[in-house]
């Protein structure tokens, strides 16, 4: 499809490299797309494949999202909730809501450990995510240094979302605890930054020094989508979550306000 004039000349205004992508929650019909099978790094989008591996093999090898897990000294970096309050353990069913609602990164690798990498990249395969792969904890700065970094498309994380929007992953009732939890994300400074309507949208940010990201499900009542916006070699994220947010509001009033939506 076309991109609209809009859209057009606010990706050109953009400094930075965008990867970017629109499609139909329902079908598998794309309204926009720029470079969504390009491969970049994932920051914190690749904790929304990691929620729905964790939740399968929960179900799976029937364990419960009340068991205990042990926090080890070696799981524990910064930009955690988990670390602030000195957590010697904690379900997986808190585990998984920290790492979502506050990205946090404690929780992360303590889940990744939990699943093992392995474990992981065979069911994002088995998903349908083609590129998508962990490589590396959360701040090893090390690993990424030695080149392994998490890494996605923008045409992997639609086809994930398709996917938790279908809910054809995981039993009724843990794809609606996926879509309940990516909902109570708290970070709103991208996607949601510009809409003023009280909007449901179940979503996921990602940021690193050069990388901004936030991708989701925008349900509404004229047409549910599924936007992605990951901006690449940033050099001031401020003006790349702006540009995420301008981007958003262009796409929400082209598919719901103009249509006979939110007014």
């Amino acid at each position: 499809m076309i991109m609209n004039q809009t859209i057009q000349q606010l990706l050109q205004t953009c400094p930075y490299k965008v990867h970017f992508v629109v499609k139909d929650a329902k079908t598998n019909d794309f309204f926009h797309s720029l470079l969504i099978d390009e491969v970049f790094s994932s920051a914190s989008v690749i904790k929304v494949p990691i929620l729905i591996a964790v939740l399968d093999y929960v179900e799976r090898h029937g364990r419960s999202l009340d068991e205990v897990i042990v926090i080890t000294n070696e799981n524990r970096v910064d930009f955690s909730v988990i670390t602030e309050q000195q957590l010697n353990e904690s379900t997986l069913y808190e585990l998984l809501v920290w790492m979502i609602i506050t990205s946090d990164n404690t929780a992360t690798n303590v889940l990744i450990d939990t699943i093992g990498m392995d474990e992981l990249n065979g069911y994002f395969r088995k998903m349908g995510l083609t590129h998508t792969t962990v490589q590396r904890k959360m701040m090893d700065f090390a690993r990424l240094e030695s080149g392994f970094d998490n890494v996605t498309t923008a045409r992997d994380m639609a086809h994930l979302f398709t996917r938790i929007y279908r809910q054809d992953l995981l039993s009724v009732p843990l794809s609606a605890l996926a879509i309940s939890i990516l909902s109570r994300q708290r970070a709103h400074e991208s996607l949601k930054r510009y809409l003023m309507e009280d909007i449901h949208i179940a979503h996921k940010t990602g940021g690193l020094d050069s990388v901004d990201h936030d991708v989701g499900i925008v349900f509404n009542p004229v047409n549910d989508y599924i936007i992605g916006v990951f901006v690449t070699e940033v050099t001031n994220n401020d003006e790349a979550r702006q540009f995420i947010g301008r981007i958003s509001k262009v796409v929400y009033e082209q598919f719901v306000t103009q249509k006979g939506g939110l007014k």
